[in-house]
């Protein structure tokens, strides 16, 4: 049914492209093909082959209805469904522009180019990536302002959640001697009800970074601090790589916070037009009231992009994530992702 919804969709936008406005269609169909050395404390470690269609590829277009009004829409494959990564419009009226829709919010920096598990870019591991959601964002020049769809996990209770007002987030960037410098915050609070008992749950994050790039040459690096901040962003301090870390918790009539804090830094060069070399690492911590010690992860990873033709390249990469608790899982992995943008 989504397959053929999907193919309608795609039949109407076609037959819409001659009249309604200036259309340019793109896609990108990523492969990868990764051996993972995953070592599971307690139990026997596992070596695995895989190759898979990435979820982060995608079909869209860019459209132009008019010099103030334009708009995009993307599908992906993530799940081996087809589902909607990106689909908005956005107005310029003069000193700004709305945007309306679901796309990414202010809370995404994509300073890396790690390939693994669908184009990982050290996100949840020292970058901040908040992800696409639901947003009616307003952007001034470097500044931008936005209102996000509210999360309300209830933290494995089974509490009903409720949030009165959205959530917030705000970017700025400026750029001085060729060094592009960035702060980005969010805030993200709501209400976990167990009968007459209620809990507050309140999250911030502030993050900085900066990119430069000195003849072939870049070096980009970010930081972020965080109260709860699995609530707003990415955070993953185990060496499976999943996002389920960072958030707080209930313990009995008390609300537990988790303060997060991460890192990371990557460092490339652009050797010629057919090879990009890069290297990057991560590192974020996440401290929860009443624990023992403070949950740590880190990520190391090298690549290097070899273009075969215009829109047709592959990324050999090797790296670990490296989950620094007793308990936690290691994940060695080399392999490939292999790309052509159409």
């Amino acid at each position: 049914m989504r397959i053929l919804l999907f193919t309608l969709v795609m039949t109407t936008c076609f037959s819409m492209a001659a009249w309604a406005g200036e259309w340019q269609f793109y896609g990108s169909a990523r492969v990868a093909t990764f051996t993972v050395d995953t070592d599971n404390p307690g139990a026997t470690d596992s070596e695995n082959f895989n190759m898979g269609l990435q979820g982060n590829s995608r079909i869209g277009a860019n459209v132009t209805a008019s010099n103030a009004l334009n708009g995009t829409f993307e599908f992906g494959a993530s799940g081996g469904s087809v589902n909607v990564r990106n689909l908005y419009g956005q107005w310029n009226f003069g000193p700004g522009e709305l945007l309306v829709g679901q796309t990414y919010t202010p809370l995404n920096w994509f300073y890396s180019n790690q390939v693994y598990d669908a184009d990982n870019d050290l996100n949840g591991q020292g970058f901040i990536y908040s992800g696409r959601k639901p947003i009616l964002m307003l952007t001034f020049d470097k500044c931008k302002i936005a209102l996000v769809n509210p999360n309300t996990d209830d933290l494995g209770t089974g509490f009903t959640s409720e949030a009165d007002h959205p959530a917030i987030e705000a970017s700025f960037n400026h750029t001085i001697n060729g060094i592009t410098l960035e702060l980005a915050g969010g805030y993200n609070s709501y209400e976990l009800i167990n009968g007459a008992a209620t809990y507050d749950i309140d999250s911030y994050v502030l993050a900085a970074g900066a990119r430069y790039a000195f003849g072939r040459a870049f070096l980009n690096g970010a930081v972020f601090k965080g109260k709860n901040a699995g609530h707003l962003i990415a955070v993953s301090v185990d060496g499976d790589n999943a996002w389920d870390d960072g958030f707080a918790a209930i313990s009995g009539n008390r609300v537990l916070d988790n303060d997060v804090i991460g890192y990371a830094l990557v460092a490339g060069c652009k050797i010629n037009d057919m090879f990009t070399f890069e290297a990057g690492y991560g590192y974020t911590e996440t401290d929860l009231e009443t624990a023992a010690f403070e949950d740590k992860v880190q990520v190391y990873y090298a690549n290097i992009t070899v273009n075969l033709a215009p829109g047709v390249f592959f990324v050999p990469e090797i790296g670990r994530f490296d989950g620094e608790e007793s308990e936690d899982t290691v994940t060695t992995y080399y392999g490939a992702k292999w790309q052509i943008n159409f």
